[in-house]
């Protein structure tokens, strides 16, 4: 099969001939209809996570099942499916309590083995694991739920338990920026957008941002306690660095809620975040780690009811070829919405 291909951390992805993968035991391969070009998968390249070489990255993806492992029960070659990056093992206590996204022993495609930069992918734990597309949801849709949207719903349905009415800090209008732009408005809450990219910013407005704030060098936790009356009720960080943290952070108002979203690689020590203000005004500090199976049908049936349109979040579509180059430029990449990959281009 062709696949895009990571010999070294940094080094220049290829696209070339590999082997097909098998099934595992308790799991299935499935042909690569969509797959995402993420953040996640530049931190991999860049040796923020730990890879065997060589690598083939990609771990949000839609596709056909085309190979069962014996011990699998609940699928079937011809199935539609997708998958949360995080792959539970289906056997430990947080598994069977519904949260294999930190399951100890999970998989995750495109991180623990070969991803779905590919034509073919295979996926362990299919039972716990896979989720089915309903046949009027386009697979390319599917795709874009498996870590930058699913993460971006459970941010803020589930950890921060957004209400109506509150207002939301978004500070990054990337992929999973501007999903939690759509969420929280989808949610009835007031949203603030910020992103140094007006285009993104733009299209964060379309999707029911009620305020966006370019990240020009501005005071945003100021900006944000002045269009807010004091500060947001929860605030996100989509980005993952010092900066994005400290700014979401800062614009939240006395006891309210952070939840980091985006990856903050110690590159230079552990990063600063402003303790002394989580502190003295009693702030929670959230993580969303993506999103178990178990919990895809309440966002599936707001997909299938129209209230949330996932696929408004997709910017392009690239073949291999051109994600195989634009990984690794892909954190300064302008990219107003979401990169999708059909490996069949």
């Amino acid at each position: 099969m062709r696949a895009v291909v990571i010999d070294a951390v940094r080094g220049r992805p290829e696209v070339r001939d590999v082997a097909e993968p098998t099934a595992p035991p308790d799991g299935v391969v499935v042909r690569v209809e969509a797959t995402g070009l993420c953040r996640s998968d530049w931190h991999a390249w860049a040796g923020h996570d730990e890879i065997a070489l060589p690598h083939v990255p990609g771990h949000e993806l839609a596709g056909v099942v085309v190979a069962v492992g014996a011990g699998v029960r609940r699928w079937s070659t011809g199935d539609r499916v997708t998958v949360p990056f995080v792959c539970g093992c289906g056997r430990c206590e947080w598994c069977r309590s519904g949260n294999a996204q930190v399951c100890p022993d999970q998989q995750q495609p495109g991180f623990t083995h070969w991803g779905s930069f590919a034509e073919y992918v295979a996926l362990h734990g299919a039972d716990t694991n896979l989720v089915a597309v309903p046949e009027h949801v386009d697979l390319a849709t599917a795709a874009a739920l498996g870590c930058r949207f699913a993460t971006a719903y459970r941010a803020l349905a589930d950890r921060a338990r957004l209400a109506e009415g509150e207002w939301v800090t978004v500070v990054g209008a990337g992929g999973v920026g501007l999903s939690a732009v759509m969420i929280a408005r989808a949610l009835g809450g007031r949203v603030i957008a910020v992103d140094r990219n007006p285009e993104a910013l733009a299209l964060a407005r379309e999707l029911g941002a009620e305020h966006t704030l370019r990240a020009d060098g501005r005071d945003v936790p100021a900006a944000v306690a002045a269009l807010t009356g004091g500060g947001g009720h929860v605030a996100v960080d989509a980005v993952g660095s010092e900066q994005t943290c400290a700014d979401a952070v800062l614009s939240l108002r006395r006891r309210g809620r952070h939840v980091q979203i985006g990856l903050l690689p110690p590159v230079e020590g552990h990063p600063r975040v402003p303790m002394a203000r989580v502190i003295g005004w009693e702030l929670d500090l959230l993580g969303s780690h993506g999103m178990a199976a178990a919990d895809y049908p309440a966002m599936m049936a707001l997909i299938e009811q129209g209230a949330l349109q996932p696929q408004k979040l997709i910017e392009r579509t690239i073949g291999l070829d051109e994600a195989a180059a634009l990984l690794p430029v892909f954190d300064t990449a302008t990219v107003a919405g979401m990169t999708m990959i059909d490996p069949a281009l």
